[in-house]
This record gives C-alpha cells, sequence and structure tokens, in this order.
C-alpha cells in the first residue's frame, strides 16, 4: 500500500530569497510498504469516525437553476512536467467530480470545462475562468473544482498585503506559473453569480479564505498548515473520497434523507470522516446548495 501527500512540494525545502516551499521528490518514509498507515496518535485513517461539530448543514434545501444557467471548471492533476512531481488520482477525483454533476445532478457536459493533467496548464486554466465569466450572470451557479499540489509562501507572493500566501499548482509546476489565492480572487472578483462553489483537494488548501463572499461557500482539504493526502484504499484524494465517491456518488452524506445530497451534507461527511488531515470550510450561502 503506498500512499502520497498531496503537497507543493514533497521534501520541504525554504527558497531563501522568497522563503517559499519548494517541490521536490517524494521522501523514501512516506512511502508505506503494507497495512493500514496510521498517523502521529495512533488512529487507523480507517477507523470509525465520531461526527465532529459544528455541522454546516441546515437540512434547507435551496434548488439549483436550471442546466443552462450552470457552469463548471473541474481541474485533476495527477501527471505533471517532467517526472519527480507526478501524483496518482487527482486525475480520478476530477473524473469522479464531474460524473457527479453530470450523472447525479443534471449538468450539460457542455458547461463544464475538465482540465485534466497536461491539459491543465496555467494559461488553459486562466481560459477557463475566462470561459465562466464571459456566460455566467445573476442567478447561476458557478463551481471551481482543483485537485493536485499546493503550496505557500510567506513573502506576500501576489502582492495583496498578505505576508502568507497559498496556491495551486498548474501542470508547469514551477514558480512562476503558480497560481495564488489573491489571483484567484481577483479572477472571480467581478463574476455577478452570488452561488459559487470553490472546492481545494490540495495542501494547505485552508488558506484559500480569500475567496469567501456573499453566496460563496469555500471547501478546503486541510488547514492552511496541514498537508493532504491520497492513497491506494480511497483511489482518490482523501477528501474527494469522503465528499464526491462516497458522499455524493454512494448517497452516504444525505444527512436528512431526502434523496438529494447537498454540498453542505457531503463536506459535513467528508469532515467526519478524513483523518490526519482537517477540512475547514468558509460558509456564506445561505441555506443548503444543491449542485
Amino acid at each position: 500500500m503506498k500512499i502520497r501527500i498531496i503537497i507543493g512540494f514533497m521534501l520541504l525545502l525554504i527558497v531563501t530569497s522568497l522563503n517559499l516551499v519548494a517541490l521536490v521528490q517524494a521522501e523514501p518514509g512516506i512511502h508505506q510498504k503494507g497495512g493500514l498507515f496510521t498517523d502521529p496518535y495512533g488512529m487507523s485513517l480507517e477507523k470509525s469516525a465520531k461526527p465532529r461539530s459544528p455541522e454546516i448543514a441546515t437540512g434547507v434545501v435551496s434548488n439549483p437553476p436550471r442546466a443552462n444557467h450552470r457552469w463548471a471548471v473541474i481541474i485533476g492533476i495527477s501527471d505533471y512536467s517532467g517526472d519527480a512531481n507526478d501524483l496518482e488520482y487527482c486525475d480520478d477525483d476530477a473524473l469522479d467530480f464531474d460524473n457527479a454533476l453530470t450523472e447525479m445532478y443534471g449538468w450539460s457536459s457542455s458547461h463544464i470545462k475538465l482540465l485534466v493533467d497536461g491539459q491543465a496548464t496555467f494559461a488553459n486554466i486562466h481560459l477557463a475562468i475566462d470561459w465562466m465569466r464571459t456566460n455566467e450572470g445573476p442567478g447561476d451557479e458557478v463551481i471551481f473544482f482543483y485537485s493536485g499540489h499546493g503550496s505557500f509562501g510567506t513573502h506576500d507572493m501576489d502582492n495583496d498585503g498578505e505576508k502568507k500566501d497559498v496556491c495551486i499548482i498548474p501542470w508547469e509546476c514551477t514558480l512562476e506559473f503558480y497560481i495564488w489565492d489573491g489571483d484567484l480572487k481577483a479572477e472571480f472578483s467581478d463574476f455577478e453569480s452570488t452561488r459559487i462553489l470553490f472546492y481545494f483537494d490540495s495542501c494547505y488548501s485552508g488558506g484559500m479564505t480569500d475567496l469567501a463572499g456573499s453566496g460563496r461557500l469555500v471547501y478546503m482539504s486541510s488547514k492552511a498548515t496541514q498537508m493532504s493526502w491520497e492513497g491506494s484504499q480511497w483511489k482518490n484524494g482523501q477528501f474527494t473520497y469522503y465528499f464526491v465517491d462516497q458522499g455524493m456518488l454512494a448517497h452516504k452524506a444525505d444527512a436528512n434523507k431526502d434523496g438529494f445530497v447537498t454540498c453542505e451534507e457531503a463536506f459535513d461527511y467528508a469532515k467526519a470522516n478524513c483523518r490526519i488531515q482537517a477540512p475547514t470550510a468558509s460558509d456564506n450561502f445561505t441555506n443548503d446548495m444543491l449542485p
């Protein structure tokens, strides 16, 4: 059994000039050869979880707009440029979420930009966001989903005045192509929709709260100081496994048994079941969002 950490850099080094975590090959010790991986506190990753409160699901569903008023960009990068920094299941995360939207929630595939591996370049990610901006409007629903490497810098990387910034890492996997939280905030600053879901399954993603705002949900797979995990027992990122595969597709997150799984229900289920990493959320959406 092998477990990999979804981090911007597997071996943490500080770039002297920028005080930035650097991306290099994984430490040999992070690969578990057999049995269940256990966390530093001795809890098996597969140990049944006790619910963590407070839960964010209200049980009151806000019905989605029609399919022609819903727009999504879904990104999953396992195969990065070169061979040193590849992951295994981020592409599966993206494909599973795409499947959930189209098969469970009735989304039109023509309203989804799916960028996997080499398709998820810096330029293509920005073009996909531009495509959503051009098409969305008041009352529409917008989703930005990312699974891949994440990292952080402590030198105001995006000139937003914050000493610590977090980022997502496009396929190019070099510093000049990183997309920082302040960059994403600027990209979405003029969106008209007040029904927006941001989803990050990446290390340090808990720092993506710059994207918070009225009518917005920001779901993050770990705290801003934590790594996020993927592994063969899930065949996904841990967060996405419980949120999408088990929570949505297997319908296990339907807390109020109404036949529908809202984003809030899926998040509560994932948070209750994740180990080592602690998913976090910024919820400024009235009631519960049904994708």
